[in-house]
């Protein structure tokens, strides 16, 4: 209903917009502050309660994701996505550093340090993959800057785990004065090999099970069943001695759906299907990202500052690095001028590390979460209008014929619209 007032208010946004809207509305500082059961998201606690619908919509958006790392499309494109992937994560990632450090060396140490800048720059290499899917799927985006842009977001996530894990080891070293070389370095390098093996291994799987079947809907059923154990192991989680053992469930989402659509020949077919059956999933996920979105970092003025100044730098390194290493490896002029506005949605693994980083101390890590829920409030309002923007101005997304808008529709004559 929120996408169709949208399109009636002549408001151009793309529909994820719409979905996150909604869900603020039904959050816990809109319908929720009524207090009557049922209607909204009373607290923050009945949001968490129902955070097992965004771990799935995670992962079906990774294995769609994954999907579009045909060999055969990635042999012009795969050197060029590696380094662009690295290069503007790495770069957004200095660049907040370098304007946070700065604040932490006026600022009381109390309220704001330099393990919080060091924590804070390495979250901001995370971009949101969900985001950007659901504006290239409603606007059936096809060209050149998306034919880069999903596989450099895929990429962004193994890069923000190294990242955080070496910055964050950094950030504790500073406050404890010691350094943990298994948290810095093997545990995100395990995390991210036994990520790709499950993934892999589970797509190696579905493939030979798919065989067995005749029936488009028993395959369907299959793909979708072998998503869903795929999330459950991700899940996983346990220490051999001071190693620790885990996944990221994008990646291995991600590795499933690459080797899926490269080794069976029914993929295509099969993820038609698969999109019609998760659209109302990843509306349920933006919903529930709106209701989950805190209002009450607009309350605290410091949180306001640094979010505002970690806003300006990370989009400002997301946009140069992108540019820059395009033109590096010879892109397309179009992808290097509008490539990295595409990359500045950021959401969930956001979210993820700035928990993790609550074990610095009860303050930096509030203020670290409240900082990044700064940022990706901001983010995820205009991310997707940016993108939808950058894409339109690329010409991956097609503009719409003037006898097919909303405002000739709705002030067509009646006579001639029965004609």
């Amino acid at each position: 209903m929120m996408t169709r007032l949208f399109k009636v208010l002549h408001l151009n946004f793309p529909d994820v917009t719409a979905f996150l809207v909604s869900g603020l509305l039904v959050g816990p500082y809109c319908l929720g502050r009524l207090g009557i059961p049922g209607l909204g998201f009373n607290s923050f606690a009945d949001v968490e309660a129902v955070e097992i619908i965004s771990t799935v919509a995670l992962g079906f958006i990774a294995f769609s994701i994954g999907n579009e790392f045909k060999l055969s499309q990635l042999k012009g494109t795969g050197k060029q996505a590696v380094v662009v992937g690295i290069f503007q994560a790495v770069v957004a990632m200095i660049c907040v550093d370098i304007v946070l450090a700065i604040v932490a060396l006026f600022t009381d140490p109390q309220i704001f340090n330099m393990s919080g800048a060091i924590t804070l720059g390495a979250i901001a290499t995370a971009t949101a993959p969900a985001a950007t899917l659901m504006v290239v799927k409603q606007y059936k985006a096809h060209g050149k800057v998306t034919d880069l842009l999903l596989p450099v977001v895929a990429l962004d996530d193994a890069v923000g785990l190294v990242a955080f894990a070496v910055s964050f080891g950094i950030a504790e070293a500073l406050i404890s004065s010691s350094v943990n070389l298994v948290a810095i370095i093997i545990n995100p390098l395990l995390e991210i090999v036994l990520s790709l093996g499950l993934g892999a291994l589970m797509g190696f799987i579905l493939t030979k099970i798919e065989e067995l079947f005749y029936s488009n809907s028993n395959r369907l059923n299959m793909s979708l069943a072998f998503v869903f154990m795929t999330i459950a192991l991700a899940q996983l989680e346990f220490n051999v001695g001071p190693v620790k053992i885990s996944f990221s469930s994008l990646l291995v989402c991600m590795m499933l759906g690459t080797v899926f659509c490269n080794l069976c020949p029914r993929s295509g077919d099969i993820m038609i299907r698969s999109d019609k059956w998760t659209s109302p999933l990843f509306c349920c996920f933006f919903v529930i990202s709106g209701a989950d979105l805190d209002l009450s970092v607009f309350g605290k003025p410091i949180v306001v500052l640094i979010g505002i100044l970690y806003v300006i730098a990370r989009s400002f390194g997301k946009y140069f690095g992108a540019r820059e290493s395009c033109k590096a490896v010879h892109c397309d002029p179009m992808v290097s001028k509008y490539l990295g506005y595409a990359l500045l949605p950021q959401a969930g693994v956001a979210l993820g590390m700035s928990v993790q980083a609550e074990v610095l101390g009860t303050y930096e890590g509030r203020l670290i979460r409240s900082i990044v829920l700064f940022g990706v409030l901001i983010y995820e309002m205009f991310g997707p209008m940016i993108t939808k923007w950058a894409l339109t101005k690329s010409g991956d997304i097609a503009e719409m014929p003037a006898s097919k808008t909303t405002h000739d529709r709705f002030n067509t004559p009646k006579d001639h619209r029965r004609a």
